[in-house]
């Protein structure tokens, strides 16, 4: 394929993952923490929050018990705190998160982990954000880290949701593994192919995973979590 056809095809592919994303990833965005349910259980437990988009939130599942983050939590007698938002990024659809912003929220709770799971949305801001995607999550990972400095941090690479994979993925894939190993926080990776070649895995919008979906990435998170001894 002519140089110029190739690139045309690659802008092709990224304006219509783009528009999806608009739709229906972004689209069912509207509700910001204050909408959200997110509280800490009680128990004796140590708590665990969650920093994450619509595949931590749960979205597509058929309730909050199957999302993978609630699945991990339970089978470990950890008190999750998941204030995720869907279409939320380091850079994209700040505005949507209300009163307060994930990380204020998160360190208020004074979790004694935190799994950090941004970056799928920013994809579709790449083209036009670039290199704020990187100082926007090294803002946000600082803010952490310095208002939890006994906590444990878990930094994953973003999910994905396509086999069709725009090269932002494995930049800003990147940009995450760089930030955990300079906080030197846990870092979990190959987590943008979880769900990769599986569409029966995907939930009724085509974008989000299914319950069975969830499951099979809470097996795969509890396999890197029990690798990391936790």
């Amino acid at each position: 394929m002519p140089m110029t056809s190739a690139v045309g095809a690659r802008r092709a592919v990224l304006a219509a993952l783009a528009a999806i994303a608009t739709s229906a990833l972004v689209g069912c965005a509207g509700v910001g923490p204050a909408g959200t349910s997110a509280s800490v259980p009680p128990g004796d437990g140590p708590i665990v929050a969650f920093y994450g988009d619509s595949y931590t939130l749960g979205t597509g599942a058929s309730d909050p018990s199957k999302r993978w983050s609630t699945i991990i939590a339970s089978d470990r007698g950890w008190r999750e705190f998941n204030p995720s938002v869907n279409g939320l990024g380091y850079v994209r659809n700040r505005s949507i998160v209300g009163d307060g912003d994930l990380p204020s929220l998160i360190i208020e709770q004074q979790p004694d982990i935190v799994f950090i799971t941004m970056g799928l949305n920013d994809n579709f801001d790449y083209d036009r954000v670039g290199e704020g995607i990187r100082e926007a999550m090294i803002a946000d990972i600082d803010r952490l880290v310095a208002g939890l400095p006994d906590a444990r941090l878990i930094v994953v690479e973003p999910f994905w949701y396509t086999d069709e994979r725009p090269e932002s993925v494995e930049i800003i894939s990147g940009w995450q593994r760089e930030q955990a190993e300079r906080i030197g926080a846990d870092y979990i990776a190959g987590a943008s192919r979880w769900i990769e070649g599986r569409p029966d895995w995907m939930a009724i919008d085509g974008l989000h995973p299914n319950d069975e979906g969830y499951a099979a990435m809470a097996e795969r998170m509890d396999s890197e979590l029990e690798r990391l001894g936790l």
